[in-house]
């Protein structure tokens, strides 16, 4: 298994509350809501700063305003590859989110590990793990790490 890892995100919020909104699907409503918002588009792509690429985050908004929630799943079309399912499989309290994928054509896990840090803080890192024959990995790997740093710095900028 391939693992792409995100730069440690600090989240000025307890980790208590960033856990109880990343464990339950449907908190991420606030997601497709910030999607739609200029300013937090361009709050991204200021934080991003060399980083950011516009194009990049219009396809991603447009991908948000299209999701399925539950509290346990999030399901999104994609252009050619149809619904795509992140499944919660594992949750420990306050410091662990671990999601798998279903209907995708390669199998993947997705960690959302948390850390308590000073009294009212926490530092996130997000984890993709895939299953990627030598030359998906070749091919795949710069938009993959770029996807799950991209997705941490989303997560990182909510209100918890």
């Amino acid at each position: 298994m391939t693992k792409y890892e995100s730069s440690v995100k600090h989240i000025p919020y307890p980790v208590e509350s960033v856990y109880e909104r990343l464990s339950d699907m449907n908190n991420l409503e606030i997601l497709r809501q910030s999607a739609s918002d200029p300013a937090m588009r361009d709050l991204l792509l200021q934080q991003m700063g060399d980083k950011a690429d516009p194009s990049q985050i219009d396809q991603m908004a447009q991908l948000l305003q299209g999701m399925q929630l539950t509290a346990d799943t999030m399901t999104v079309d994609v252009s050619m590859l149809g619904s795509i399912t992140l499944r919660i499989v594992e949750r420990e309290w306050s410091k662990l989110v671990k999601c798998e994928t279903e209907g995708s054509p390669v199998q993947a896990t997705l960690w959302m590990q948390l850390l308590p840090e000073g009294e009212a803080g926490s530092a996130l890192k997000v984890t993709l793990g895939a299953e990627l024959n030598f030359f998906m990995k070749q091919m795949l790997k710069g938009k993959l790490q770029s996807g799950v740093e991209k997705f941490a710095d989303m997560l990182a900028m909510l209100h918890y």
